[in-house]
This record gives structure tokens, C-alpha cells and sequence, in this order.
């Protein structure tokens, strides 16, 4: 009788570092800067070809389209993207005056704190959308400017493909998609050891003073995250009728990537090989759908935002009148086109977000010491409900493969198709 060998998922690796990665930190302090460059060197290793796998990923699917098809899904995405990114400024406002966090904050702190700023007029928020040179754009790792070439040129290659009767170009991209996501699936079997460094160093540099001090703001964080993901998977349940059960099971490992590496960059080839082999969503509407999603649809950051807005006039004192809450929602709303997608990127929109409303700078030094926390509830809220989008689009284009969602047969693997094509 063989024995059978013990294969612990990668799911289970990352959250067994995670937990290794709090005892050690606690246990063995004077190692953060080694660990540090563990997780650090992991991270690296996944974003070096996030910007050209979004690239290639957004060229690959508008390329793939009929001309006439691109406005009819292109339309749906970008409302059910506006709607969700704006139902989660409100309920990131709802929370924080429901349970007014800000009045727990040491205002005296926040008071010793300084913090250089650099701020935008929307007129140059706007321009910025479209690249100067699209080269820059790509070492700067700026998304939107990224996606606004890239939709351009799918457009173009769609044109070209219909006009000409000629996929070649479309081909070749194809196959050089399939290697970036494969390299970047090697790359994950690292990612165990690399959570494991990441989460050692954060808690020796942190330790238990930080979660303390801003326990109200990250619990009411945690409390509206949780209830709008769970009522946004209730009704992608209802709207495309299919199991709710089944929907939390298969968006399970992918919570699981987002919540413990912060980064929607590092999530997005899970996000392309989980909408395929595990939601049965097509390959036309999911490399559309999803690296779109990464920079437009950012729930998590608009709910953070909205939350964070309100929680630090709460600390100041300040009264927010009704239109200045309705300023918080747009503001909240607008500024999460073409956000940075790796960790600490909220950051950087939150300031630019605070002057526009006459709020004090220095209160972003503080939220900084607990951005790594806040930024699991904000990407596992920006990355899910991407998933949840595609799953819609499918549906209502009628290429949803239920038998594959519901577990009842396996898709045609990558390597597979690669392997028949040759």
C-alpha cells in the first residue's frame, strides 16, 4: 500500500507564513532589516512584469474584439465599476459617522507630525489620465496612462485584425501572455517564505503600540469591508443565480493572495487563472475585465478613503457640512482612477485627496504607521469584487461555463492549450 504524501496548498503555505511571520517578529527582535529584504525581494520578483502582463493582458483582449462588440461590454464594466466604487465611499462615510472612530485618535500626535505634500489641480489629475510617452509611463509603473495606450492600441489591432483579415500580431501577443503568466506562477511558489518576511519585519517595526493607538479605525475599516463584500457577493449571487456558497469557495484563495500581500499587482494572475479554472468566466470578457478592473475599479481604496477623510476631521473637530460629505464621496470616488497598485499606494492618494478638502497634512504620517493593515482591507475589496464584475459581464453575455463554476469539470489549462497549439 502506497502512503500518501502530505501536500499542503499554496493557500495554506501563505497563511501558515503569515502566522510564522508574527511569532518570529514578536519572538526575535534586531532581524527586521533581513527580513525585510526577504519580502522585499519577493515583492520585486512579482512586480517586474506587472506593468507589460496589464499591457499585454488589455492589448490581448480589445485586440480579440469585434469592433461593434467593444462599446456594448466596454459599457457594462465601466457602469458596474462606477457604481460599486461609489456604493463603497458611502458606506466608508456611513461608518465612520455611525461609529466615529476619529474620537478615539491621540490628537496631540497627530499635531507633532509633519509631512511634505505634493498636490494636483483636477485639470492636471485629468491630463495626467493620457501618457506624455508611454515609455516613461511604463517605467513609472503608471496604470491608467498604461491602460489608456494599451486600449488604444487594442483598438487599433482590432481594427487592423477585422480590416485585414490578419491575427498574426494578436497570436504572438496571446503567447506572450501565456509565458509572463506562467513565469509569474514559478514566481508564487516563493511566496510563502516572502509573506513570511514581509509580516516578521512589519511586526518587530511596528509591534502591538500602532494597532492600539488606531484599534477604532482599523476595526470600523475591517467591520465595513467585510459587510460590503458579503452584500456585494449576495447580489452577484442573486443577479447571475449561482451559488453564494459556491462563490465565497472559489474567490477563497484569491482573498487570500490580496489580503496578505496588500498588492491588487501581485493578485492580478490569479485574478486571470481564477476567473478561468475556477469561475468559468471566458477568456474574451476575463483579460478585459480584470486588468481593467486593477486600476478602475478600486472599491477598497474609495471605502478607505471616505472612512479616512471623515475619521481625521473627526480628530480635528471639524464639522463637515452635507455638501462636504457629498465632496468626501466624489473625491473618494474619483481619486481611485489610476492609483498606484502595490502596497502603500493609498498613501499617496490620500494626499492628494486631504488639501483638496482643507484638511491637515501631518495626519498621513500617522495613518502610514498602519497602512500595511489597512491595505489588506483595501486590496481584498478592490480585487474580489473585479472577479464578481467579470462574473457579471459573463453572465449577461451568456459566457459564464456554470459547469466549471459549480466544480463539475476542469477548463482547458494554459500549458495545455499551449502545448496543442505547437
Amino acid at each position: 500500500m502506497k502512503k500518501r504524501s502530505l501536500k499542503i496548498s499554496l493557500t495554506n503555505q501563505i497563511m501558515i507564513a503569515t502566522v510564522l511571520g508574527i511569532f518570529w517578529g514578536v519572538s526575535f527582535p534586531g532581524l527586521g532589516d533581513q527580513m525585510q529584504l526577504v519580502g522585499n525581494f519577493f515583492l520585486r520578483l512579482i512586480q517586474m512584469s506587472v506593468v507589460v502582463l496589464v499591457m499585454g493582458s488589455v492589448i490581448e483582449a480589445v485586440g480579440g474584439l469585434d469592433p461593434k462588440e467593444l462599446g456594448g461590454i466596454g459599457g457594462k464594466v465601466f457602469l458596474w465599476f462606477t457604481g460599486s466604487t461609489l456604493v463603497a465611499a458611502i458606506f466608508g462615510l456611513f461608518f465612520a459617522l455611525i461609529l466615529k472612530p476619529g474620537a478615539g485618535l491621540d490628537q496631540s500626535l497627530l499635531q507633532s507630525t509633519e509631512t511634505a505634500l505634493s498636490t494636483s489641480s483636477m485639470e492636471e489629475v485629468i491630463l495626467n489620465f493620457v501618457p506624455l510617452n508611454i515609455i516613461q509611463a511604463m517605467v513609472e509603473q503608471n496604470m491608467i496612462q498604461v491602460i489608456i495606450f494599451s486600449l488604444f492600441f487594442g483598438l487599433a489591432l482590432s481594427l487592423i485584425k477585422h480590416e485585414k483579415k490578419n491575427q498574426l500580431f494578436l497570436d504572438m501577443i496571446s503567447s506572450f501572455n501565456h509565458i509572463l503568466i506562467k513565469m509569474v506562477s514559478m514566481i508564487m511558489k516563493l511566496a510563502p517564505i516572502g509573506i513570511f518576511g514581509l509580516v516578521a519585519s512589519l511586526v518587530e517595526d511596528t509591534g502591538i503600540r500602532v494597532l492600539g493607538m488606531l484599534a477604532s479605525f482599523l476595526l470600523t475599516l475591517a467591520a465595513a469591508s467585510l459587510l460590503f463584500l458579503f452584500l456585494w457577493f449576495l447580489l452577484t449571487s442573486l443577479y447571475c443565480k449561482v451559488s453564494l456558497f459556491r462563490l465565497i469557495k472559489n474567490m477563497w484563495r484569491l482573498s487570500v493572495i490580496s489580503f496578505t500581500t496588500t498588492s491588487s499587482a501581485v493578485s492580478l494572475p490569479f485574478q486571470i487563472e481564477d476567473g478561468k479554472e475556477r469561475f468559468g468566466i471566458s477568456d474574451r470578457i476575463n483579460k478585459l475585465v480584470m486588468p481593467l478592473g486593477m486600476t478602475l475599479n478600486s472599491n477598497g481604496l474609495s471605502l478607505f478613503l471616505a472612512l479616512a477623510i471623515v475619521t481625521v476631521a473627526q480628530a480635528y473637530q471639524i464639522q463637515l457640512s452635507l455638501g462636504d460629505l457629498l465632496q468626501v464621496v466624489l473625491l473618494s470616488s474619483l481619486a481611485c482612477l489610476g492609483t498606484i497598485v502595490v502596497p502603500g499606494g493609498g498613501l499617496v492618494t490620500l494626499a492628494t485627496v486631504l488639501p483638496m478638502l482643507g484638511l491637515p497634512n501631518e495626519s498621513i504620517a500617522l495613518l502610514a504607521g498602519i497602512d500595511w493593515f489597512s491595505g489588506m482591507f483595501r486590496t481584498l475589496l478592490n480585487v474580489d469584487p473585479d472577479v464578481t464584475v467579470a462574473l457579471i459581464v459573463a453572465h449577461d453575455e451568456g459566457e459564464l461555463d456554470r459547469a466549471v463554476f459549480n466544480g463539475e469539470k476542469a477548463p482547458v489549462k494554459l500549458a495545455e492549450k499551449i502545448t496543442d497549439g505547437v
